[in-house]
């Protein structure tokens, strides 16, 4: 939103939001008052629900992301409520009643937010980059299968399922917590990773909750391989009539070798397969591709396999391609495979090659690509 008012001084009333610019420093606040975001000096500050600060700026033609201590976010927190106080005088009419609500959240009322969320939410891990903007629901904490060595979301977490009235006093809780927030995100998401794998007789419940405290929102979802392909087609066609609209599926890779190495269950032509279920039933389909796993040994076919696989699948110019530069965690079994077996990890510079070169080529299909930055995930 700081992109949006980039005139010295500005008040800017949205359906779901408020924007204030003052002398290059622009702040935005959700209905309620709570800050979203705040732009100063070039760096960009965003509030995630729990009151975590996010930031990120292009420091010599890098770019740098950080979050900020307790300490620090009551200092962003107070320097944007400051730009919003400072339109006092002009603002009239609705523009006076969002400037009240947004004044009555000092700094360490807002920090307080951090408690309200850990009462409604566990952690969330991650989510695509399309629906950072959503409502997610926790359906299932952790993940089914949660071995794969390259990830460390869900560590610690055993998976576990929550029963239908728990899941929809979770949903009314979480509709408390957002209060007018809820505006903006006009979707639902299904959480924690790999939720549907759960049963039809599990699902269906959880999907009617949903919908009866969100009403008339689509709903999305993680899913692996290995799950989704072990369901019917009738299984998909009963979802997407109980609201299901799109899955988002860990490709990682077209490269059965590589995917193995990873200890990632699926193969590329169970893959292919089950896309061609689901897009027999007109559900958007998401898929992610980590770019640069492998490092330098499995690069050249992990970029051929994978694209073989994309032309295999009945995709469309709805669905989507994302292409995430690969993280490696320092403390995972994916490094110690990787140094035990000496193979060298691609530098940032060639996986930001490779990201352009995958691009290209998934463009070049007739598919949308786009940048799946795990470091970048604000809820």
């Amino acid at each position: 939103m700081a992109s949006v008012a980039r005139a010295p001084d500005a008040l800017t009333l949205y359906p779901a939001s408020t924007l204030f610019a003052r002398d290059g420093r622009v702040a935005s606040f959700d209905l309620d008052g709570r800050l979203l975001t705040y732009f100063e000096s070039g760096t960009l500050y965003k509030r995630a629900l729990d009151s975590s600060v996010h930031a990120r700026r292009r420091v010599g033609g890098r770019r740098e992301r950080f979050v900020l201590s307790p300490e620090e976010a009551l200092w962003v927190f107070a320097r944007a409520r400051a730009v919003a106080e400072s339109h006092y005088r002009a603002a009239r009419g609705e523009a006076r009643a969002r400037l009240l609500a947004i004044l009555g959240w000092t700094p360490e009322r807002l920090l307080g937010e951090r408690e309200r969320f850990s009462q409604v939410y566990k952690p969330i891990a991650i989510l695509p980059p399309d629906r950072y903007f959503t409502i997610v629901l926790q359906a299932t904490e952790g993940c089914t299968w949660n071995r794969c060595t390259f990830c460390s979301f869900y560590s610690g977490r055993s998976f576990t399922a929550k029963d239908p009235e728990t899941f929809s006093r979770h949903a009314r809780a979480v509709r408390g917590f957002l209060g007018k927030n809820a505006l903006l995100r006009r979707d639902l998401f299904l959480a924690d990773g790999n939720a549907l794998a759960l049963s039809l007789g599990k699902l269906l419940p959880v999907l009617e909750a949903a919908r009866e405290v969100f009403p008339g929102r689509p709903v999305y979802s993680f899913i692996d391989v290995y799950s989704g392909e072990r369901h019917q087609e009738e299984f998909w066609h009963a979802l997407k009539e109980a609201g299901l609209k799109g899955v988002y599926v860990g490709m990682e890779t077209g490269h059965d070798p590589l995917l193995a190495w990873l200890n990632k269950p699926g193969s590329r032509d169970e893959l292919v397969v089950f896309v061609r279920t689901l897009k027999a039933l007109g559900l958007f389909v998401g898929l992610i591709v980590m770019v640069g796993a492998g490092g330098a040994y499995y690069r050249a076919a992990h970029f051929r396999d994978t694209l073989g696989a994309l032309r295999a699948m009945p995709l469309s110019p709805h669905d989507i391609v994302f292409l995430s530069p690969f993280v490696e965690d320092p403390g995972s079994v994916y490094r110690a495979r990787r140094e035990a077996m000496g193979i060298a990890p691609l530098s940032e510079a060639a996986i930001e090659g490779e990201l352009r070169r995958f691009a290209q080529a998934v463009r070049g299909l007739g598919l949308r690509a786009a940048r799946y930055d795990i470091r970048e995930f604000v809820y």
